[in-house]
This record gives C-alpha cells, sequence and structure tokens, in this order.
C-alpha cells in the first residue's frame, strides 16, 4: 500500500467518511488509485505522500485555486499579515476595504457580510431573505449546500433534490418541522417556477439559484425571475460561489445583464483560502440587524487579505481572458480526440469549468479507467476540468497529448469489450448531480 492508501484506511476509522468534503473522498475517483492526500503544491503541480508528482488538471482545489496553488503573491499578503496577527478584540481595517471594493465591481449593492463557506454565505443569505420579508417558503435551482434550510426539501419529497444534488439524498438530522419550506424548480423552466410562484403566493422569502452553471440560461429566463421576484417582494439571491470571478472580474451576472438583491461569493474569490462574502443592496442587508448573524471567525484578517490580493491579480492580469482560452483550449481537444479515435462523448460547462461525459452503458467504469490511465502518465485528471491560471499552454499541451493516448487507449478497450479487466480499483462513485 502506498502511504497515502495506508492514512486513508486509519482515517476512515477516525472521520465519518474519511474526509469532511464529499468532492475529495477517493472514492470519487477510484480509491485504490487515487494519491488521496498531497504533502505539497505550487501552480497546477501536486506532489502526494510518496512524492509521486502530477499536474492537476482536474477541479484545482474544488475550483478555489483559481491562480494556482500557493500562489507567490497571495502567500506573501497572508504572511504579512499573520505576523500582524490574524485575530484581535479589534477589527480588521481590511474588512472595509473588501467591502468597499466588491461594491465598486458591482454598482448594484450597498453592503457586504462575511463568513467563510459557500454554505454558510447561503444560509445566512436566506436568513436576512425571511428576517425581510417575513416568510418562511425558499424556491431554489441548483446546489447550494448543507444546511437545513436546503436538505428540507427532501422531507417532503425525497426526489426533490433528484436534478439539483445526489439523488435520493438523506434529510436524516433535518427537523421534521421545516418540511414544505423549500422547494426546487429546473433552470431555464419558466413554466415551473411560475407554478411554485402561484402555489405559494404570499408566502415565499426568497428564490435563491446559481445564475450560471452548466448551460446558459435562455433569452428571458432570468429576466423574468427577477421581475416576478421585484413583482411579489421576494428576494432574489444569486449563488456565485461556483461562476463567480470566472467568466469576468466579479459575478457571472455582470455578465448576464440581471442583478439580483444578494449575491453570494466563495472559492475562487481568495485563491485557496477560507472567506466568502455576501453582497446586496441596503435596504435588503440591513435586515441582518435585526436577527442573529455572528461568529468570531468570520473576522479573522487571512481571508480577507487573500481576497484583496486575489481581486487584485485578477484585475492586473485579466485573469478571466486566460480562463476562458483554457477552457476553450481543453473543450476543443477534448472535441477532436474523441473524433479521432471515435469515443461518443458529451462536452458541456461554460468554458473555465467544463465537463465530459461518456456516452455508453458502462459510462462508470470507461471513466474509472481514463482517471486510472491519466494518473499513470503524471495527471490528476476526471470528466471534469477548472480552469486556472496556473494552466500553461506546455501543460495544456502535455495533457491533451496525455489525454490522446488514453482516449486511444478506451476506444481499444471499448470494441474489445475488455474495459472491466483493465481496471485496477473499484469503480469511482457517482458525483454531484445538477440541472444547471
Amino acid at each position: 500500500m502506498t502511504k497515502s492508501q495506508e492514512l486513508y484506511k486509519k482515517a476512515k476509522n477516525i472521520i465519518p467518511g474519511g474526509t469532511q468534503l464529499l468532492s475529495k473522498r477517493p472514492e470519487m475517483f477510484g480509491v485504490d488509485n487515487w494519491p488521496s492526500y498531497y504533502s505539497k503544491a505550487k501552480g497546477c503541480e501536486v506532489w502526494d505522500l510518496d512524492n509521486n508528482k502530477y499536474k492537476d488538471f482536474s477541479y484545482m482545489g474544488i475550483g478555489s485555486n483559481v491562480l494556482g496553488y500557493a500562489d507567490d503573491d497571495i502567500n506573501e499578503a497572508v504572511k504579512q499579515s499573520i505576523d500582524k496577527s490574524n485575530m484581535c478584540t479589534l477589527n480588521a481595517p481590511e474588512e472595509v476595504e473588501l467591502a468597499e471594493e466588491l461594491c465598486n465591481i458591482h454598482p448594484w449593492a450597498d453592503m457586504v457580510r462575511y463568513a467563510k463557506s459557500g454554505g454558510e454565505s447561503a444560509t445566512i443569505s436566506i436568513r436576512i431573505a425571511r428576517a425581510k420579508t417575513k416568510k418562511d417558503i425558499v424556491l431554489f435551482c441548483g446546489y447550494h449546500g448543507w444546511h437545513d434550510w436546503y436538505l428540507a426539501s427532501n422531507l417532503g419529497d425525497e426526489n426533490n433534490l433528484e436534478g439539483h444534488l445526489l439523488p435520493g439524498l438523506s434529510p436524516a438530522g433535518v427537523p421534521k418541522g421545516l418540511k414544505g419550506t423549500s422547494f426546487p424548480f429546473t433552470y431555464n423552466n419558466k413554466e415551473e417556477f411560475d407554478r411554485l410562484v402561484s402555489k405559494y403566493d404570499g408566502k415565499i422569502a426568497a428564490v435563491i439559484m446559481e445564475p450560471l452553471r452548466n448551460v446558459y440560461p435562455e433569452k428571458g429566463f432570468l429576466e423574468h425571475i427577477r421581475s416576478i421576484t421585484k413583482e411579489k417582494g421576494i428576494v432574489l439571491i444569486f449563488d456565485e460561489i461556483s461562476a463567480g470571478f470566472r467568466l469576468c472580474l466579479g459575478g457571472s451576472h455582470l455578465t448576464l445583464g440581471v442583478e439580483p438583491d444578494i449575491a453570494l461569493f466563495g472559492k475562487a474569490l481568495s485563491n485557496g483560502f477560507p472567506m466568502a462574502a455576501i453582497i446586496g443592496r441596503k435596504e435588503v442587508m440591513q435586515t441582518a440587524q435585526d436577527t442573529f448573524i455572528s461568529s468570531t471567525y468570520w473576522t479573522d484578517r487571512i481571508g480577507l487579505v487573500a481576497s484583496l490580493k486575489t481581486i487584485k491579480k485578477f484585475k492586473e492580469n485579466k485573469v478571466h481572458i486566460v480562463l476562458e482560452k483554457n477552457g476553450s483550449r481543453i473543450q476543443e481537444g477534448w472535441k477532436n480526440l474523441a473524433a479521432k479515435h471515435k469515443l461518443n462523448i458529451s462536452i458541456m460547462g461554460i468554458k473555465p469549468l467544463s465537463y465530459f461525459s461518456f456516452n455508453y452503458v458502462n459510462d462508470k467504469e470507461i471513466k474509472t479507467l481514463f482517471i486510472q490511465e491519466m494518473l499513470e502518465l503524471g495527471f490528476m485528471s476526471t470528466t471534469g476540468y477548472y480552469a486556472s491560471f496556473a494552466h500553461t499552454e506546455s501543460d495544456i499541451k502535455e495533457y491533451l497529448d496525455a489525454t490522446d493516448k488514453v482516449f486511444e487507449k478506451l476506444a481499444v478497450a471499448i470494441e474489445a469489450k475488455n474495459v472491466e479487466n483493465l481496471i485496477h480499483t473499484e469503480l469511482c462513485h457517482s458525483g454531484f448531480k445538477r440541472l444547471t
């Protein structure tokens, strides 16, 4: 066994689920092959506990390291803030500086609150919306975390989250009194949204949704939701935790031309340091004063400093343009190589958050073999690619050359009906399923 496999075996006995994040569980990639733990990471390179080196062409810190791992400028700013003390009885002045920066980037927003994770920020926004409207029901589209308000959807119907999270996800531990307080609608389906608004008219506190994820909105879809929520006095929340800072400096809604009442940010905002921001209109955000929203480590300095430096680097380097370019090259590469080897795949996602799928009955086996063979060639890779500023042109060429070799091997194995015999691990598990 490798050091990583030994450690993961130990972890599963003392950590429920083995890891803190579902998306990082080795089972998602093939538990016996995936390196599982890192000793260090720099740029897009990762070293495991046995000192094997890989290039990360998978999720780059689950979408958080958009500038790359251990960015020198970000790290230097954070180290300086640590020397000045990360925590104090007094407040860090960077709280105000970052709030001003976020509101300048989003002129429709007036006020900002902070948290440390995306799920926290979504929950804070729901609390604010319910306090503002004095209503309970939430309509949602897409994935928004693990908290009670969201999983409560499955108290009424265990299939409610089928298209938004993991099929059949259990709401165990969620108070049964929350039944009937959150309901999903499908992205780009105005009729379904309208039916929910009509059914729960006068009781809806908020609509929360990812404005953009795997597909672009159909013409008029977001505008329709904005119009209805404004007419009904419903707080519209855009969850930008995944898409934000990838298509432009700030939220993807800036490119789509629709302004919410609240927007949420995390992941790319701070390049790998814990940080989340809730920005919004003053008349909505002030309601945070009427309820209790407070936590000690929301006031630490590191996340603020990392966010300010990340935004500065985005401005100076026009990072979103590089992310778009890298994602385009990857998607085009997948398309051409699949055609070359006569593989049936589907490609989806915005360019900086790209995905493909194998269109075969034994797709899970083929995906597992793809991950396994890419690891052999030195690439942490799956059927998703999160673009990073750290991916150079030569890195991308090396990745596509490796993909060429592996696609050829897959095509031969599929033709010979020999895929399962080539796999050296249990099959990878299914991941998040979304309709956005």
